[in-house]
């Protein structure tokens, strides 16, 4: 939870399917950046 406050300490929609929708677009771009993180490992020989 953290990390998605970093994006925005408030949800700025009132309606609560917007809300919806933003807590959905931040947590797409959380896990954007953990799959940039991981690393992808490959057999060698």
């Amino acid at each position: 939870m953290h990390c998605v406050k970093l994006f925005g300490q408030r949800l700025m929609a009132r309606d609560f399917d917007r809300q919806v929708a933003q807590v959905q677009a931040r947590v797409a771009i959380l896990n954007g950046y953990t799959a940039l993180g991981i690393p992808v490992t490959k057999a060698v020989g």
